[in-house]
């Protein structure tokens, strides 16, 4: 029996910002998933993941990034990536949200970037603060100093919701992150789309969610 869904932020209850980054990859006339393949390449320590813990500031954040880029065959400034993250919310997640969380606690892990990192943004601000305090829970990465996939974080976030991992959902639109909770006994949610992370959330939870 599923006692607890712990969601992702980014990618889950917002769209992907997988799309944006192609986008401006085809603007800007850059190989082909350059962001991408810049993120995961030594994803524990590279800039995106200090950054993430709030190891480093924007200034070497974006020297790091455009450095790794450049590597892997061409110069992305760290700068120019971040006004990408801010995907638009899902209403339809939100809503499911609200109704899983009458019947089951709820918690979020996101790897998140250190505050005002990508400047002033209020109404966004407002909104992820309106979907934050439907959590019981919430951990973010660069409060912490720990990110998605260290096993570390799924253990917080089981023992402060209190329950057993083996009837805990997981939810995140990354398989890297998925499956250290898989590994702990979590159910685990893939999530492509709204529409499809609510019909296999139903089928775990039992519950209606449209």
């Amino acid at each position: 029996m599923v006692e607890a869904v712990i969601w992702d932020f980014g990618g889950v209850l917002t769209s992907s910002p997988f799309e944006a980054f192609a986008r401006f990859e085809t603007e800007r006339g850059l190989p082909i998933d350059i962001i991408r393949r810049t993120n995961a390449a030594n994803h524990f320590e590279n800039a995106w993941a200090k950054f993430e813990r709030a190891e480093i500031d924007l200034d070497t954040f974006d020297a790091l990034f455009a450095e790794e880029s450049r590597a892997l065959g061409a110069e992305v400034r760290g700068r120019d990536v971040l006004p990408l993250l801010s995907g638009t919310l899902r209403p339809e997640m939100v809503e499911a949200l609200k109704i899983i969380k009458q019947n089951h606690k709820t918690g979020c892990i996101t790897n998140n970037l250190p505050a005002n990192a990508i400047g002033s943004a209020s109404g966004r601000t407002l909104y992820v603060a309106e979907v934050m305090a439907l959590f019981d829970h919430v951990i973010e990465s660069a409060k912490i100093g720990l990110r998605k996939p260290d096993p570390k974080i799924y253990e917080m976030m089981t023992d402060k919701l209190g329950v057993d991992p083996k009837r805990c959902v997981y939810l995140d639109d990354l398989g890297v992150n998925l499956k250290p909770a898989r590994e702990m006994g979590m159910t685990t949610i893939k999530v492509t789309s709204g529409e499809q992370a609510i019909a296999e959330l139903e089928a775990a939870t039992g519950l209606k969610l449209r």
